[in-house]
């Protein structure tokens, strides 16, 4: 018994669905009888590449065909036998079993050499034409280049980049495309009319989504479900054969949504999952819809040549529920929910993800972004009570107020200055090691390379900052890095400023440089007593004594 899709083959070009662009070119090279020797067939796997090849082959042999038609009778002996695969000059040949040198020279080089028996041309029809080896590409370039009047070529392919190029410029390319959601949807409607079927258009709008725009797979979807329920389809047999993906319910989801009703959309989820349903399907079928409804909104034209076709009843529908979304709340749902099914594999709870999602948006929370030069913001744990005893909170990070020293001399130069609005050298000076702590809870390692600057000089707001090596100074010319500062030192002296670095190579840091807590370790170190210093000596001194034992030698000098 033949498939549907065998069965239902087109046997002429106005039965060829959708590729109108290459049907209108071929049908007139055929009118006028300019048909090239050779030609190239690339695209997607069920278009109807094969097909063309064959209507073509009927066309140009046809025994009745008038000049000013296009399509062959089907009628004649000639027809019929290329229909029924019987004519010995119609050579067709799968190129991923005849893959050598030596059966493009034994099928094809030798066979174009004897005229036809029956038919007015000769025509090979290679199909998978990219799975040939280079030699064998290289034996069919003169064939193909210079063939004899009665013989053609057409070569079939689905991976045009694995043919050499030497072939292709040898022959007229034509890029078939997927095919549409409605045209499969009509061709399915024509089987099964002729079936004597009865099944609902929904049904084949699922099949024609399902099949990615590749007919072959549609007539094969619709050949297994016609298998299971005979001349009447249901839903409940269709779901057996199709995974099911009720759009209806994304379409109500996403209305809930724009209603802000929350509870209504997680009742929608768990009654999804209740039933069966792949979580991870229905956000798919939601995440396709809710960027055709983005492509439309920045302009109608992308949604007729990139968005999802859905039918024309769901059609409707999208177009109603889309007026109540504008494009920048589009762009943070879409990416909400692309976050959320990336989320459900690591759930133990499947659809907690997508109800947290639903959550959120619904009462307007939306999940804060990662700065990129703030992660030791992210991964730091300051101790809460810290923030509550007397710290104050900015941009949600709680910061510290660090005692400032009232012996500090240069304080009321720097309360004018910040009142003022302006900030000069010695209030940058009061002030900077305030600047290196606060910079530490931002950025640990940001701290120890403003450690070895010194800040030169200040005009109109601009701090000048010398480094005496370059990679710290690139370090903090860095986007992310000086943002940091530049947000430290606003809240630090109360106007903005912004910071320039250069490189000073004779630049010596003082030990002022260093934030409080450090100088006391020093001084620690500075203060040990007189006998540890001898001790170290000593240490020293054995040490040597074993190294000139071991390997010998004299100390020269020793300072």
């Amino acid at each position: 018994m033949a498939t549907l899709y065998r069965k239902y083959r087109p046997q002429n070009f106005k039965e060829v669905v959708n590729q109108n662009h290459i049907k209108i070119t071929l049908e007139n090279e055929i009118k006028t009888g300019k048909t090239a020797h050779a030609y190239l067939f690339c695209g997607p796997r069920g278009v109807g590449k094969t097909t063309m090849a064959r209507v073509i082959v009927k066309t140009i042999n046809c025994l009745k065909r008038k000049a000013a038609d296009s399509d062959p009778c089907n009628e004649c002996e000639i027809c019929k036998d290329i229909t029924a695969g019987r004519s010995l000059d119609i050579i067709e040949m799968d190129a991923a079993s005849h893959t050598g040198v030596e059966n493009v020279r034994e099928n094809i080089i030798a066979s174009a050499r004897v005229a036809p028996s029956r038919c007015k041309y000769k025509v090979f029809i290679i199909d998978e034409a990219h799975m040939l080896s280079i030699s064998a590409f290289n034996a069919l370039l003169k064939i193909i280049e210079e063939p004899p009047a009665y013989v053609m070529f057409i070569l079939c392919t689905t991976e045009v980049h694995k043919v050499p190029t030497t072939i292709i410029s040898r022959c007229q390319r034509f890029d078939f495309k997927r095919i549409g959601v409605n045209d499969i949807v009509k061709k399915l409607n024509y089987i099964i009319k002729n079936e004597g079927i009865k099944i609902d258009r929904s049904i084949l709008e699922s099949i024609a989504r399902q099949s990615g725009g590749h007919m072959r797979d549609a007539e094969s979807l619709l050949g297994q479900i016609v298998a299971i329920g005979g001349k009447e389809i249901t839903q409940e047999e269709a779901d057996l054969v199709i995974p099911r993906n009720d759009l209806n319910e994304v379409i109500n989801f996403i209305d809930f949504l724009i209603k802000k009703d929350s509870a209504s959309c997680i009742k929608l989820i768990n009654k999804l999952m209740d039933e069966g349903m792949d979580l991870k399907m229905f956000l798919n079928d939601l995440i396709e819809i809710l960027r055709k409804i983005m492509l439309t909104k920045i302009n109608p034209a992308l949604t007729q040549k990139f968005g999802l076709e859905l039918g024309e009843g769901l059609e409707i529908k999208v177009g109603e529920i889309s007026s109540g979304l504008n494009l920048e709340h589009l762009l943070v749902v879409i990416e909400r929910f692309m976050k959320a099914r990336n989320e459900i594999k690591g759930s133990f709870i499947t659809q907690l993800p997508v109800e947290l999602a639903a959550a959120e948006l619904c009462m307007g929370v939306s999940a804060p972004r990662a700065n990129p030069g703030n992660n030791e913001i992210r991964n730091s744990k300051l101790p809460a009570r810290q923030a509550l005893a007397g710290g104050e909170i900015r941009n949600n990070v709680p910061v510290v107020n660090q005692p400032i020293q009232a012996s500090s001399p240069a304080g009321p130069t720097a309360i004018s200055a910040a009142n003022s609005g302006k900030v000069d050298q010695d209030a940058v000076l009061a002030k900077w090691s305030e600047v290196l702590i606060r910079i530490k809870q931002h950025n640990h390692s940001l701290s120890f390379i403003l450690r070895v600057c010194k800040p030169i000089g200040i005009s109109n707001n601009e701090l000048t900052i010398a480094f005496k090596y370059k990679f710290h100074k690139n370090r903090v010319d860095e986007r992310a890095i000086k943002d940091i500062i530049e947000k430290v030192l606003r809240e630090v002296y109360g106007a903005p400023i912004t910071i320039s670095a250069i490189i000073d190579e004779n630049l010596e840091i003082a030990d002022n440089n260093m934030p409080p807590g450090n100088g006391a370790v020093q001084n620690d170190r500075q203060a040990k007593p007189a006998e540890d210093g001898k001790q170290e000596n000593k240490g020293q001194d054995n040490l040597v004594d074993s190294l000139l034992k071991t390997f010998g030698g004299k100390v020269v000098d020793s300072k």
